[in-house]
């Protein structure tokens, strides 16, 4: 069933409010997870809205927090999310650092105290719709065996990077650190459908390809033991230097829903008009476009592209024609929202 953005936005920020969320909080989350739903990432998306909505109930999230920063320098700021709603406390983090970057040219955004804040995509286009370049990261609860081990103590950490386009398709690469990220698993199972024998592993740390038995597993790092270690390297810029929760002691918000996370995230951004004319840039991203999307394609059907062209094209006709959702999740949103 088609809503438009307007509506999905009203629906989700009236289910935090009836949550007990106020202001901005609410209204930055329903933003971020809207966005994710547009851009076609739907296990970020409004899905999400119910889920938090849960662990609000249950104690996990503190609808009442009240998000804190102070610059320990000119480019810098430490946020303190007070256990809030992840994306509010990363939104709340993102303007931050855009306040630093536009002092110094780049600034960075260090936080602790905050939950799962979604997918990164919706940032990093906030991001570069002001002109600034990304680099995110967060720290999540541990699914991955660090190199030569078996058990679950680094987080499918998701990194982020986001490049501005003054004149066409920005470039946003959103990425975990496992093969896929644990949602596709979830969603297989939910269908009834096998997993690639690549994805996850069981207990063991053997390949499998039932989705159930992958979800009491692991989740297989890209790269082998390279990803495990870029994802245990995230996992300490996010949560080490933030002052958050770290590795296997962050609890799993979906088995433990009532318990605090503590969860860190990290954004840097620079002012890309301290290094470059608006046009300039674009010169140069176009040129970096044309060399990729014009490489001979392996399969005609899946040509190169730039990272994120598919989530701004889909977030573009989602503006224009609405967003698709299950008949399910829309009369779940419309019952949380009181309507």
């Amino acid at each position: 069933m088609h809503i438009d953005e307007a509506t999905a936005l009203r629906l989700a920020t009236q289910v935090f409010v009836r949550a007990g969320v106020a202001g901005r909080a609410a209204s930055d989350t329903a933003e971020i997870l809207t966005l994710a739903e547009m851009m076609g990432i739907g296990t970020h998306g409004l899905k999400r809205v119910p889920f938090y909505a849960d662990r609000i109930a249950a104690g996990g999230i503190d609808p009442a927090a009240v998000i804190q920063a102070r610059a320990p320098a000119l480019a810098m700021r430490h946020v303190d999310g007070q256990n809030g709603l992840g994306p509010a406390v990363a939104r709340y983090a993102l303007d931050q650092a855009m306040d630093a970057a536009r002092q110094a040219g780049i600034g960075i955004a260090f936080c602790r105290g905050s939950n799962h804040l979604g997918a990164l995509a919706p940032y990093l286009w906030i991001a570069a719709e002001a002109g600034f370049a990304c680099l995110m990261t967060s720290n999540t609860s541990p699914m991955i065996a660090p190199a030569g081990g078996r058990a679950p103590q680094i987080g499918n950490n998701p990194l982020g990077i986001g490049l501005p386009n003054p004149g066409g398709t920005s470039v946003l690469l959103d990425m975990a650190l496992s093969v896929v990220a644990r949602s596709r698993v979830r969603a297989a199972a939910e269908a009834g459908r096998e997993i690639p024998d690549d994805w996850a592993t069981d207990a063991q740390g053997y390949p499998t390809r039932d989705p159930l038995v992958a979800a009491q597993g692991l989740m297989r790092a890209i790269g082998g033991d390279k990803g495990a270690n870029l994802a245990l390297c995230l996992d300490l810029l996010a949560g080490g230097l933030s002052g958050a929760s770290m590795l296997s002691a962050i609890p799993n918000s979906i088995t433990a829903p009532d318990v605090v996370q503590n969860i860190g995230h990290m954004i840097l951004l620079i002012d890309t008009a301290r290094l470059l004319p608006a046009d300039a840039l674009s010169d140069r991203m176009a040129g970096a476009a044309q060399v990729i999307t014009q490489t001979a394609p392996i399969d005609p059907v899946t040509p190169p592209r730039m990272p994120g062209a598919r989530a701004i094209r889909a977030l573009t006709v989602a503006r224009r024609d609405g967003l698709l959702l299950p008949p399910a999740l829309l009369a779940d949103l419309r019952k949380l929202a009181g309507e």
